[in-house]
């Protein structure tokens, strides 16, 4: 009886071991926090793959102009409100789409496209095409995907039919494929970036707040419910309308940053001097402020790092929020204005319900933007789940 019993509890501790993957066979109680939050944010098989999506459109957002198939600005007059052409594959003429053309009902003069019976468009991988400045370093004219010249230097197709909308395209002949990954930059970046000063308020007021207490502690929390107390769409759009129309783009682009900012950081600031009420008084910063350590050492070396994989949570959550807020502002016509190219943008296109009714493919921002919301909300909850990693140790 005790054989078996050692022989159980044996198996037990070696799979034990086993669980933590990926930590050399260490068991639990051997694993440090990081170690144990990366454990357990595997096991949240949705969260792992909302990362690989995020991870994959700031890639596609980063080399834009690799993956697109058009310059943001081209346009071909000749296919405005084009319909999505889907590529094809066959053994005898690789990928192709369809070679479309214009008609023109009689009665209706409503325009639609119907397609060139026996003609092709060639598609390939790594074709040339525009050339371009890959992040600015230097000139490359390769595109990841799109329309095979050399067919049409061969005469395999007439130049004119030569185009390739995989989304189709809008009322001035622009790619919405090729738009569509240029305004991820723009949509993505300005996420990112209101994050980051989101972050800088709301953990440096936050963190006074709840260190020094007493009068500056009231202080800053009755600012924050002033704050908090206004409508945030609202206070965006007029804050938004403020901006003068004449300000350069790139102006324009670090106002909105700012606007998106001014409101975020609350939350975050409420959540940080909450962590620093229930810290401050443990025995590593009583000691560390014996010693002689400054209150802002005591503050962002020692209490703040203790709760990052809390603070990371709240960020990762929040960019959504601020990726919908310039969408909103843009769509409105109060943030990002042509010739800039972002998805709030872009659905200024879909403003009248009948270009939407006749031409639905002008939403495809709407699903872009669903897909990096959810992503970033399943990432969210998966990097909750695993931030207490102490919680219930399986």
């Amino acid at each position: 009886m005790k054989s078996v019993l050692e022989k159980v509890v044996r198996r037990f501790r070696k799979e034990r071991g086993k669980g933590a993957g990926g930590d050399s066979g260490a068991s639990l109680e051997q694993l440090s926090q990081w170690q144990l939050v990366r454990r357990r944010f595997k096991r949240h098989r949705l969260a792992v793959f909302s990362l690989y999506v995020v991870i994959a459109l700031y890639v596609l957002a980063a080399f834009c102009e690799f993956f697109a198939p058009y310059p943001r600005q081209w346009r071909n007059l000749d296919y405005r409100y084009s319909p999505p052409q889907l590529p094809k594959f066959n053994l005898e003429h690789g990928w192709y789409a369809d070679a479309l053309k214009m008609e023109k009902d009689p009665i209706t003069f409503q325009k639609y496209y119907t397609p060139v019976e026996g003609e092709e468009v060639p598609l390939s991988f790594f074709v040339r095409g525009e050339t371009y400045n890959l992040l600015g370093l230097f000139e490359w004219d390769r595109h990841f995907f799109g329309v095979d010249h050399r067919a049409v230097e061969n005469g395999e197709v007439e130049p004119e039919r030569a185009v390739f909308y995989f989304m189709g395209g809008d009322k001035y002949g622009h790619d919405i494929f090729s738009r569509l990954i240029y305004g991820a930059r723009i949509s993505l970046s300005i996420g990112l970036f209101a994050i980051m000063i989101t972050s800088i308020l709301g953990i440096v007021i936050g963190g006074i707040s709840g260190y020094l207490g007493g009068w500056v502690d009231d202080f800053i929390q009755r600012s924050i419910e002033i704050v908090r107390s206004f409508p945030q769409l609202p206070l965006w759009l007029v804050l938004g309308a403020v901006m003068p129309p004449e300000w350069p783009l790139v102006v324009t682009y670090l106002g909105i940053t700012v606007i998106l900012s001014l409101l975020g950081w609350t939350g975050l600031a409420r959540q940080v001097r909450g962590k620093i009420l229930s810290l401050r008084q443990e025995d590593y910063a009583v000691a560390a402020h014996l010693v002689g350590a400054s209150h802002g050492r005591i503050l962002f070396k020692h209490l703040v790092p203790g709760f990052t994989s809390h603070i990371i949570v709240v960020l990762t959550i929040s960019i959504p929020g601020m990726i919908l807020g310039e969408t909103a502002l843009s769509f409105l016509g109060l943030g990002l204005r042509p010739p800039v190219v972002s998805w709030g943008v872009m659905l200024q296109d879909a403003m009248h319900m009948q270009s939407v009714a006749n031409y639905p493919w002008l939403l495809m921002p709407v699903v872009a933007i669903v897909i990096t919301v959810l992503s970033f909300n399943f990432l969210g909850d998966g990097l909750r789940d695993a931030a207490d990693p102490y919680a219930s140790i399986q």
